[in-house]
């Protein structure tokens, strides 16, 4: 019985697995469909993520992080058993950021002062094909590098408004609310730097400067990815450059032959 028994079991956990990869890399159009529930559900957990530090005191607010927190599980699990090499898989650097972010939902109380890492999952889903494959699928897939510059750059300030907010939030300090935080790191991080809410100390000193640094960087790349000419995404057999001009019929880095499809193909 056990003998008989086991390949089926084994069978059955393929058949899931290659379900899963069909699912979560596939074209079809239950796959897309599949897709774009989970890429609406994470564009939800992000909201809520956002507005965390508004609802942490709110009736039933651990009921909602414990199930965010599920749903995270059923998402790594799944992409866990989708992907080819598990253990490669669990070692990316969007894998264990997503696992910390699920340390935050499941110990809220002892990993409160981390909480404001959670908006990383907006860079994790970027690193996804599930927010480009939509995009590629109304012809919006020229502009996937503006929006990934814009999505770091959001990245960033929400990540800066939680730290300070969470370190640096209390009375007389300047800092006593949410939104405190984030206009003061966009002040910031665009440099405006107005002066009416300034961080106390040398920590405050090194989080503007931090900011401002960072900040101008984000800014700078966001300006090159809008006004540089255009150039397609095509990832180059040979040598693996990604972008070339529209109508490139060989590799300017390796010379190899190119076969751009023409949009619309």
């Amino acid at each position: 019985m056990s003998k008989s028994a086991e390949p089926t079991e084994v069978t059955g956990i393929e058949r899931l697995r290659n379900r899963l990869r069909l699912l979560y890399h596939g074209h079809s159009p239950g796959a897309l469909r599949f897709q774009t529930a989970v890429l609406l559900v994470d564009i939800a957990i992000l909201a809520f993520f956002i507005a965390t530090p508004l609802l942490r005191d709110a009736p039933g607010f651990i009921l909602i992080d414990y199930a965010v927190a599920l749903l995270l599980i059923a998402d790594l699990a799944a992409r866990g058993l989708a992907a080819t090499d598990p253990l490669r898989w669990l070692r990316q650097p969007t894998v264990i950021v997503d696992l910390v972010i699920l340390a935050t939902l499941l110990a809220p109380a002892w990993l409160a002062n981390f909480g404001f890492l959670r908006i990383l999952r907006l860079w994790t889903l970027s690193k996804s094909g599930f927010l480009w494959r939509p995009l590629r699928k109304y012809g919006f897939g020229d502009y996937q590098e503006q929006v990934q510059a814009v999505v770091n750059l959001l990245t960033f300030l929400f990540v800066v408004t939680g730290f300070v907010y969470t370190v640096f939030a209390r009375t007389g300090s300047g800092i006593e609310g949410y939104v405190d935080a984030l206009y003061f790191t966009v002040a910031t991080v665009t440099t405006t730097g107005f002066g009416d809410i300034t961080l106390p100390g040398t920590l405050g000193k090194l989080t503007s400067i931090v900011a401002m640094i960072v900040g101008i960087s984000l800014f700078v790349r966001l300006a090159q990815a809008i006004f540089r000419p255009h150039k397609v995404l095509f990832p180059c057999p040979q040598c693996g450059l990604q972008r070339h001009e529209p109508d490139a019929v060989h590799c300017k880095a390796c010379g190899h032959l190119l076969n751009i499809p023409d949009e619309g193909d």
